[in-house]
């Protein structure tokens, strides 16, 4: 119980508008911002809540995803990691061209995508995982494809997923 009371994996279901989904779609700029805002404010009430920020893991599929990646990269709270599913970097040409200097410069990410996805393709997932390696530490992205999956998610995905959380946020004593 201890273990579960000093966790807190935030499932990101704040949203804002997709206007288009290719890369040079044009993107709600005030929307994801204000989704981002909201969701540190979740943040932010879990740790007056007495969770410390480095034991949150930000997650997400497909919107949610984008939202937590986005969220994680522009937080002042140092977080323990993101799982991104299906998902893309939004905004991405307002970040910079080299690594971020915020606190969440070494922080673990887990992405996943099916590559048979043909809501959010593949490719998507690839852009954003060579654009997150060039932000933060590149040792602690992982990408990982699913063959055959489409724009769902898999117990193998899920599995992945367990195996993530279980190594970065392990139990306290």
């Amino acid at each position: 119980m201890d273990a579960l009371m000093s966790n807190a994996l935030v499932d990101v279901s704040v949203r804002f508008d997709i206007i288009g989904l290719s890369p040079d779609s044009q993107e709600d700029e005030a929307g994801i911002k204000q989704a981002a805002e909201n969701v540190k404010a979740l943040i932010d009430q879990e740790v007056k809540n007495g969770i410390p920020s480095n034991r949150i893991i930000l997650g997400g599929f497909s919107q949610g995803g984008a939202l937590s990646l986005y969220t994680a990269l522009t937080t002042h709270q140092k977080l323990a990691g993101v799982v991104a599913l299906s998902c893309w970097l939004p905004l991405r040409a307002s970040f910079p061209q080299g690594p971020i200097s915020g606190v969440n410069k070494d922080i673990a990410v887990l992405q996943c995508h099916g590559d048979c996805d043909p809501l959010v393709p593949v490719m998507f997932g690839s852009l954003t995982v060579e654009k997150l390696k060039t932000m933060i530490n590149p040792a602690n992205v992982t990408f990982k494809t699913y063959s055959g999956m489409m724009h769902s998610s898999s117990l193998e995905e899920m599995m992945d997923v367990k195996q993530f959380i279980d190594k970065h946020l392990p139990p306290i004593d």
